[in-house]
């Protein structure tokens, strides 16, 4: 048994994912970029209501989920240091 690589649901090794939602989410979000000034600008010069409606028009500006787009966010975030918690990379 493999697992999904969006969500991590168990699934038959001849399948590369759990369902057309799960992939269809998972390249959406290899898709998503995030410029280095947004993210400073969301965490250094926002408070939390600025953020939350500079991220949902920044989505919008897009067209990328708002889920997705919070999610690859979070990602980046930690790798450059705006919020605390291991990043992903440090794990390997």
């Amino acid at each position: 048994m493999s697992h999904c690589p969006f969500c991590g649901k168990k699934i038959a090794m001849s399948k590369a994912f759990c369902s057309r939602t799960c992939k269809e989410n998972y390249f959406q979000l290899i898709a998503i970029q995030i410029p280095k000034p947004f993210l400073k600008r969301i965490y250094i010069f926002c408070n939390d209501e600025q953020r939350e409606e500079e991220i949902e028009n920044f989505a919008k500006r897009h067209n990328w989920r708002v889920d997705l787009l919070k999610t690859k966010i979070e990602e980046v975030a930690k790798d450059n240091g705006y919020i605390k918690g291991m990043s992903p990379s440090a794990k390997k």
